[in-house]
């Protein structure tokens, strides 16, 4: 199966960001959104998205469409080959999503859920025609990082997964294929195994947050970037890692809840960047800035990792 027509069904914080890099692949894009509001904050995200491709050296393919934004989703999915759902983290409102699109969708079409951790399998049991129901996973900003993970659940038909690989591929992006569909695939249980450790030697006082980021930076993410985590292994030895984890291992975070630091401060609506305080504090003007910044920063990271600087 050929993907050309694309809709995206929620336009949150990654939408316009997929939205922007599948149409700089060629592909015919419609975005949907139930909140205007949503889609009016997205044509702002897209742009942005946009001036980082150009940053990047992203060249739509002669006669690219613009992406198209619509309120109606019986208008955003008509003809679509692929449908990603990038509504909330909620088994209950992607489930409604699904039902609603389930009569509108020809049985060949796909159905790919941005879900960050629910298992695939989970979802497929709220759609017909699950085997062409698989888990397109996009790391946050999606226009600039190119791994993008492809989860099957127990019903999704190779074909499908093949499908999705090829459009990855297709336009000059990273797919990575995760063989089993547990939660939280692979990148976020990563993620959130260092920020277990990370939270925890904060919390008992073991370091500053500002420290402690200063550390992962600098030292692991710097090395990580350019060394995966088993070419790591083979690096530092086998033998080191073997007698350090002997010991250090049992030492390591093990807790299975929330740490109370972070309940406390969502408790107290402390969420971060969108609240202006979380671990640390944002006024407007440093959250604007932050932004800039770190996409900046990300750009030249990527070009200097594929030999282009």
């Amino acid at each position: 199966m050929t993907i050309k027509r694309i809709a995206i069904i929620g336009m949150g914080t990654m939408g316009p960001g997929m939205a922007a890099r599948l149409a700089r692949g060629g592909m015919i894009v419609t975005a949907y959104d139930v909140v205007p509001a949503a889609i009016e904050r997205a044509h702002t995200m897209l742009s942005a998205a946009e001036l980082v491709l150009d940053n990047l050296g992203t060249v739509a393919p002669a006669g690219a469409e613009a992406v198209r934004f619509t309120d109606d989703i019986a208008d955003a999915i008509s003809g679509a080959d692929l449908i990603i759902e990038n509504v909330p983290e909620n088994i209950s409102i992607k489930a409604e999503v699904y039902r609603t699109i389930d009569g509108m969708i020809a049985p060949d079409t796909i159905v790919a859920s941005d879900t960050s951790g629910i298992p695939i399998t989970k979802l497929q049991a709220h759609i017909s025609h699950p085997e062409r129901m698989v888990g397109m996973h996009w790391s946050n900003p999606p226009h600039i990082v190119p791994m993008i993970e492809v989860i099957a659940g127990e019903k999704t038909a190779p074909q499908t997964v093949a499908t999705i690989r090829e459009l990855i591929l297709s336009i000059g992006l990273l797919p990575v294929v995760v063989k089993k569909d547990v939660p939280g695939f692979v990148e976020n249980r990563v993620l959130y195994a260092l920020l277990r450790e990370a939270v925890d030697l904060v919390e008992r006082g073991v370091i500053d947050p500002e420290d402690l980021d200063t550390c992962v930076s600098w030292g692991i993410g710097y090395k990580i970037a350019v060394i995966g985590p088993m070419a790591l292994l083979d690096m530092a030895g086998l033998d080191i890692y073997k007698s350090v984890s002997s010991f250090l291992n049992a030492d390591l975070s093990n807790r299975d809840d929330v740490a109370p630091m972070v309940l406390e401060k969502t408790n107290a609506s402390k969420f971060g960047i969108k609240s202006g305080e979380g671990m640390f504090s944002y006024t407007p003007e440093q959250t604007k800035a932050l932004q800039g910044e770190r996409a900046r920063k990300l750009v030249a990271v990527r070009r200097i990792l594929e030999g282009r600087d």
